[in-house]
């Protein structure tokens, strides 16, 4: 009885095909336009979403990148070889390294980059030694650990403004509360808007007061992925706990603290906001004698209030090499702690 049926199916597979024809010819003529048609288009639509769909998602970076920051500073480098106006945009005149040479020999600009780099080495330092030992005193067991490392983050979530006016009002002339603790102790009081190391010492202390608890943050993640074992063979070999931490986690810690004494730097090189609430009317000038103006001050003083955008970009420009020299020595300091390790 099977037989008899699969030699009927036989014979009508065999009469839908023409003449001549292998039996399954007809079948596979049907299926080219129907779902193996479909099958292959969805093959071909899949390889292409697998190829283009990461470059989709990218883009909107390099957009934003390209609009704000690739155009902008493709503008700056032509007008820093311009003399530009701010009034006069359309009027320019080509001055070559013209702004850079008056740069160079301009006494304002090296007081700027001198006061730069002091108020980042003031602000840096204890910054850093402060989160670290923040951060250790946090890696351990505390009651309410949560909360103290949200204390820690909320200075930096502070705005720059309502900061600075704060410490502006802490360093007052008459009445502040720092001059009426030194007064307490029998020191005479300070006039830390006028004086040149009490200025950048008060401009310092906002940069600390805002960045101590972020950097103390980073550091207590790096120390939490430190292997415990570590700690475990240099208790048993008698080491305290400033032992473990002088030669178990400073040494574990020396990327994350190359990283953020890098992202420090940069952050001081580009100090603008701090140092402009604190001198009040003065304050793009960096006080009466340019006691801290920075050299984003002088950027925005020169390029603002003058209205010499050329000067302007090649102070901005200027910055910007400053910036490339400290990721060199980033990079060099980095391939020295890898060949050491």
């Amino acid at each position: 009885m099977s037989v008899s049926k699969q030699a009927l199916a036989h014979t009508a597979s065999s009469a839908e095909a023409a003449p001549g024809t292998p039996p399954g010819a007809a079948r596979g003529a049907r299926g080219r336009g129907g779902p193996a048609g479909a099958a292959s288009w969805r093959s071909r639509l899949y390889r292409w979403d697998m190829k283009a769909s990461p470059y989709a998602f990218v883009a909107p970076f390099f957009v934003l990148f390209g609009a704000f920051t690739l155009v902008p500073l493709l503008y700056t480098a032509w007008y820093s070889l311009h003399h530009v106006q701010l009034s006069a945009l359309d009027h320019q005149t080509w001055a070559g390294l013209g702004n850079y040479e008056n740069l160079w020999s301009s006494d304002f600009f090296w007081n700027a980059l001198g006061n730069t780099l002091t108020i980042g080495v003031i602000s840096t330092v204890p910054q850093l030694l402060a989160a670290l030992g923040l951060a250790h005193l946090l890696n351990y067991r505390l009651r309410g650990s949560t909360v103290w490392r949200v204390v820690m983050l909320t200075p930096y979530a502070t705005s720059v403004a309502a900061a600075t006016l704060v410490f502006t009002l802490l360093y007052s002339w008459d009445g502040g509360m720092v001059n009426w603790i030194l007064h307490f102790f029998g020191v005479d009081p300070v006039n830390w808007r006028e004086s040149d190391w009490g200025s950048q010492f008060a401009v310092s202390s906002v940069v600390i007061w805002r960045w101590t608890g972020y950097n103390a943050l980073i550091y207590l993640a790096a120390m939490q992925a430190i292997p415990a074992d570590l700690y475990e063979s240099a208790a048993i070999d008698g080491a305290n706990r400033w032992q473990q931490f002088r030669h178990v986690t400073v040494p574990q810690l020396r990327p994350t603290i190359l990283f953020t004494v890098v992202v420090s730097t940069i952050g001081a090189t580009q100090l603008f906001g701090e140092p402009l609430l604190f001198g009040g009317v003065s304050g793009s000038k960096g006080g009466s004698e340019h006691q801290f103006q920075t050299l984003g001050l002088y950027m925005y003083d020169q390029g603002w209030i003058i209205g010499n955008l050329g000067k302007a970009s090649a102070i901005a420009w200027s910055m910007f090499l400053v910036l490339l020299i400290v990721a060199a020595v980033n990079l060099l300091l980095t391939r020295r702690l890898r060949k050491s390790q």
